[in-house]
Order: C-alpha cells, then sequence, then structure tokens
C-alpha cells in the first residue's frame, strides 16, 4: 500500500519537484486520505490519470494570502464543504454552536466557515479572478437547485449562484471528474464543459430544448405549494435512466441540471477503493491530536452503494441514487488484508457495508435495464412485488472476512434494513449476524412507532419492527445469547403530534426498550422530510402535513422519548397536561413519571389552543 500523501503545504509540493499543480482542492476537512472521505475519493482518482494534486485543507477564509499557498493551479480549484454540510457541522438541531469537530484536529470547532463551499469560492475570486472554480461535494450536491435553509429560514438560491462557481458537480463524482480532467487536458475550456451527466452550470440564455423547467424561483419564495411541487419534479429525476434535464429560472439567468451520471459498477468501484489511500490522516494533524472521524472507518469496508430504502428524511436518493451496486468479494478481501497489516489494527474489521449494509444488488432486474421506479418504493409502504431479496451473497463475504488470519471479530455498524431482512424466508444471515456479527446489542432505526408518522417517512408499519424484535430476541434464546437492540428514534419529524411521542413513550414503557439514541429532526437540503417541514405539504401527495416549528414544542417531544431521565420530568408532564393523559402520571404501573397532579390543572393548563405551536401549511 502507497504511503505518499497528497501535498497540503508549498514545502511539500515543492519537495516533489512540481511547479505549480494541476488542481487544487479547498476543502472544510482536514485531509484524510481514506476512501470514506470525498476529498480522497476525487484525488486519487485525478491522480491516476496523471494529475498533480494539492490539497488546501481548512483554509484560514479571513486571510486570502492563505488561498494562494500552491499559486494559481494550471487548470482549476475544486471546492467542498467537507464530508457533511457546512452548517450541519456547525450547528445542532436547536442552532447552537457544536462543541467539537470530528473532522478538525484535535476535534476543535470552529475551523470551517458557515456555508464553506460559498465563502471558499468568494476568496478564490478575490486571488484569482479568472481560474475556473468548481463545486461538488455534499453541500453542494444537496443545495444545487433552490432549497430550504433551516439555519436562515428562508429558500436560498442554488449554491450555483451564490458561490458564482463554474461548474457544479453532484453526486458521488468520479465519473464526472474524471470527464472533467480528460476535457481540460485536451486543451477546452470550462465553457465547454456544461453537457456533462452529473453536473449544473449557469447561463444568462434561456436554455432550448427537450428540458423540463421548474418553478420559478420568484414563485417557490411566494408559494410554498409550488416549493413542494418544484420539489416533487426534482425527486422524480434523480435516475439517469429517466431524468430529463431541468432547469430553474431566476431574474436574468438560468441554472441549468445534467441528467445524473451513470453509477460506477462493480468493476469501476473496485478501482476506486483500490487506489493508494494511506487510510489515515496527515501526519501534520498528530501534534494537535489527530483527526477523530477517521477512528470509526479505518478498519471498515465499504461494500456497497446506493439505497432504494426511501427514507424521506434521508438525502442518498438526490447524492448516491437509488440503485444499489456492490464491489466484489475479492476486491473486499485484498482492502481486508491490507487493514491487517496497518498499525493499530486488534482484529476487529469495525463495519462491512454502505448506506445499508445489507442491500447488496439493485432491487430487481429491472433496475438494471431501466433504473428505479421514478413514482415507486420498494419496501414501503409495502413491499414491491418485484423485490429481490437475498442475503446469501452478503454472508458469503462476511463468511470469507471472519476466515481470515488475524481476523477476531466482523462487526456490521452500518445499519441493517430490518424490514428487509424479515422478508429473508431463509433465517441463516439473521441467525449469523446475531451469533457473529454484533457485539452484545444491535443497532436498528425504527424511527418511530405511529404508523401515520412512519408513513411520512417512507417507512414500514411498527408491526413489521415488533415482529422483528420478536424474532431476534427468539434467535438469541436459541443460541444461549443474551444481546439488546438499541433503538434509533427521530422526534418531531413532520406529521408527529405530541399525541404521536405519547404513544411512542408508551410503546418504549410496554417493551423496555429504551431509547438514548433520539434526534430531533433536522431539516437538511435535498430531503422530502425538508421539504414536508418548511412548506406544509407532502410533496408526494400534495396533502396538507402538521409541525412542530417552535423549539419549546420540539423540547417536549423529545423528552417523552427520554421520559426516563429524571431532567425531562417537567417537560414530560406538561406535554402530558397539554395531551390530556394526566393518567400517564403517578405512582401506577403504567404511569411514565411519578407525581400526583390537581385534576383542576388540567382544564387551565389545556393546550389552551391546541395548536398554539404546531403549525400548518
Amino acid at each position: 500500500m502507497k504511503s505518499n500523501f497528497l501535498p497540503i503545504s508549498k514545502k511539500e509540493m515543492d519537495n516533489l519537484g512540481w511547479d505549480r499543480p494541476d488542481f487544487v482542492i479547498v476543502t472544510g476537512d482536514a485531509y484524510v486520505d481514506h476512501p470514506s472521505f470525498g476529498t480522497a475519493v476525487i484525488s486519487r482518482v485525478l491522480e491516476s490519470q496523471g494529475f498533480n494534486v494539492a490539497v488546501l485543507a481548512q483554509p484560514d477564509w479571513k486571510n486570502i494570502e492563505t488561498f494562494t499557498v500552491f499559486g494559481k493551479p494550471k487548470y482549476a480549484f475544486l471546492v467542498n464543504g467537507g464530508n457533511m454540510d457546512s452548517m450541519v457541522s456547525n450547528y445542532t438541531a436547536s442552532k447552537k454552536p457544536r462543541t467539537s469537530d470530528a473532522y478538525s484536529p484535535g476535534n476543535k470547532p470552529g475551523l470551517r466557515p458557515d456555508r464553506a463551499t460559498i465563502v471558499y469560492c468568494a476568496a478564490l475570486k478575490q486571488a484569482y479572478k479568472k481560474v475556473p472554480i468548481i463545486i461538488g461535494g455534499i453541500e453542494a450536491s444537496l443545495r444545487r437547485m433552490a432549497h430550504y435553509d433551516y439555519w436562515s429560514d428562508k429558500v436560498r438560491r442554488s449554491i450555483l449562484l451564490d458561490s458564482k462557481a463554474d461548474l457544479l458537480v453532484y453526486g458521488m463524482g468520479e465519473r464526472q471528474i474524471l470527464e472533467i480532467g480528460k476535457r481540460f487536458k485536451e486543451g477546452l475550456s470550462i465553457k465547454n464543459m456544461k453537457d456533462i451527466p452529473g453536473t449544473l452550470y449557469r447561463t444568462h440564455e434561456k436554455p432550448v430544448g427537450d428540458f423540463l423547467f421548474l418553478p420559478d424561483f420568484k414563485d417557490i419564495t411566494t408559494s410554498k405549494r409550488e416549493f413542494a411541487n418544484s420539489f416533487k419534479i426534482q425527486h422524480l429525476n434523480t435516475d439517469h435512466f429517466s431524468a430529463k434535464v431541468l432547469v430553474e429560472s431566476y431574474p436574468g439567468e438560468w441554472v441549468v441540471q445534467n441528467i445524473p451520471a451513470k453509477p460506477l459498477n462493480r468493476d469501476e468501484l473496485d478501482w476506486v477503493h483500490e487506489l493508494p489511500y494511506t487510510r489515515n490522516y496527515h501526519p501534520a494533524y498528530e501534534k494537535d491530536g489527530g483527526i477523530k472521524a477517521i477512528e470509526e472507518v479505518q478498519f471498515s469496508l465499504i461494500s456497497n452503494r446506493g439505497c432504494y430504502g426511501g427514507c424521506s428524511f434521508c438525502a442518498l436518493t438526490f447524492h448516491q441514487g437509488r440503485v444499489v451496486y456492490s464491489r466484489s468479494h475479492q476486491s473486499i478481501i485484498n482492502e481486508a488484508k491490507e487493514i491487517i497489516k496497518l498499525p493499530g489494527f486488534k482484529g476487529y474489521i469495525h463495519d462491512v457495508g454502505g448506506p445499508t449494509a445489507n442491500f447488496t444488488k439493485p432491487a430487481c432486474f429491472k433496475q438494471t435495464q431501466r433504473g428505479a421506479c421514478p413514482t415507486k418504493q420498494c419496501l414501503a409502504p409495502e413491499p414491491c412485488k418485484m423485490l429481490e431479496v437475498d442475503h446469501s451473497d452478503y454472508l458469503q463475504l462476511l463468511r470469507e472476512l471472519r476466515e481470515l488470519p488475524g481476523v477476531k471479530k466482523v462487526f456490521i455498524r452500518s445499519g441493517i434494513r430490518f424490514d428487509y431482512l424479515m422478508l429473508d424466508k431463509d433465517d441463516t444471515f439473521f441467525k449469523e449476524l446475531v451469533e457473529h456479527h454484533i457485539s452484545g446489542q444491535l443497532k436498528v432505526a425504527p424511527e418511530h412507532v405511529s404508523d401515520h408518522v412512519l408513513g411520512l417517512m417512507g417507512k414500514p408499519g411498527n408491526s413489521v419492527f415488533k415482529k422483528f424484535t420478536e424474532k431476534y430476541y427468539k434467535i438469541n434464546q436459541e443460541l444461549g445469547m443474551n444481546q439488546f437492540l438499541v433503538p434509533y428514534f427521530i422526534s418531531s419529524h413532520p406529521g408527529s403530534t405530541l399525541e404521536d411521542a405519547v404513544e411512542l413513550a408508551e410503546y418504549l414503557r410496554d417493551t423496555g426498550l429504551r431509547s438514548d439514541q433520539v434526534q430531533d429532526f433536522i431539516p437538511t437540503p435535498g430531503t422530502l422530510s425538508t421539504a414536508m417541514f418548511y412548506s406544509g405539504y407532502d410533496p408526494i401527495t400534495m396533502k396538507i402535513v402538521s409541525r412542530e416549528l417552535s423549539p419549546h414544542d420540539k423540547a417536549l417531544q423529545r423528552a417523552l422519548l427520554q421520559y426516563r431521565k429524571p431532567q425531562n420530568r417537567e417537560l414530560v408532564r406538561e406535554a402530558l397536561i397539554k395531551c390530556n393523559r394526566i393518567d400517564l402520571i403517578g405512582n401506577g404501573k403504567n404511569c411514565l413519571i411519578p407525581g400526583n397532579i390537581n385534576t383542576n390543572v388540567k382544564a387551565k393548563k389545556k393546550n389552551s389552543a391546541g395548536s398554539r405551536n404546531r403549525h400548518k401549511g
């Protein structure tokens, strides 16, 4: 395995004998050379084609000189906000600044600006007025068209316009960057790159052709129904087989989104993951405490890409697409053998998976020929009859990894889709999962228990999770094991009322499940749930969806999900009074919190206007 990092300083570049790089990647994260990090993948892909690539990691955006350390690149600056959207990295769901940053040296916060992609591009424009700028990564990908921004509470323009970049790469980016590099090498300018799938460009001339025009920016900022309609059109055009070229109109200019890039096939995925990554952070960060983000992935294996799970709150449809492709066993085994040689490896492979670990191939044979169905989901509300349920290939891979010399245990941490697992009539994988691939507890994501809320989330009804839970504990018993489930829940998702949160609290009480893994819903760009949150409509059905917008009402829902915590009792008490559920306050076996309550309080405090802080579209 090659051990040379790409240069992150002028001195390192000079040591390589370069007079200047072909490309400079500017990123909001520290430089970690691992295939789980977008900067590493794109830089290694370019390097494989003979390009010299330098990495400008977390530059001081207040000092323009830091953007000139490598000089003027031969071809372009490539800008990304980091492995996460910079606003998600910098702020919590309650919009408070985060106190740590796993993608920065020593977990130090504040080394990445808000809206990093836009800020970096502004600095580069000031430093070099005519050098092409291409933006990409998750921040650019999910903000590529007009989008609701939770942190400013308004609809923002395409990030392509606000950054004033020349081109935007959306999706995973390897295929696009190879084509861009090829055209630069052929002597073409950035102006000759307006037809590349998986990219967006801006123009001051109204596009003419077989394009699909979205509602104008003015319309979606004045009508929430039009915003929902615009999102629906985008949602239905994410597959490279069926998508149309989309056009969004702004005063005096247009943003054009080319069709998505074709997903990488098995051989191409193998090639990307076999590039010479060092699988570690740059040694320059050692003195500051290293980069924590590497800890979970350094000894992990990415086996697949894409997801047909269809969760409304997930942006994978917008970024990776719904068609699943996986790497070959041999490629993964070879990578595992390299991991075993790494310093610090203690015999434990931390994960083998991807967006969803037990999705290893397209949902059905039609997807490889026609793509994913634009208007139908594979698993919800009911499993599609065409869905092919088969864990045999994944099981065989895990068995091969378990047999490698030096491997003590192979864990699965990237997530098991339990509804897909329950569709498998062969229990072999389920049993081996319990016996070999978890350590005392299995993390699962039912998200909620209210069927109404689950429907809006794009998840199956709660009866599926109940059956899964029963089967999980039964298999544990059969194997003589005593392992637990750690469920993951989302509070205040669009459509979730205080009454729904009470239902979830009662479910936790009755089952004895702990709800330590609770996440307040964060409306991130690019998701169906965010469109619901902002507009008050379900874009697919155009039905009105209730939303909790008040921070206090959100706190009430979260407190109910964690009613066992003593510090939540007063919030739980308030919530139960509002819902007229004072029967759950007291010392009875069904009560959520202890204490007495004056029933006269009920008349005074019961949700004086039921929906005082609950907003509807």
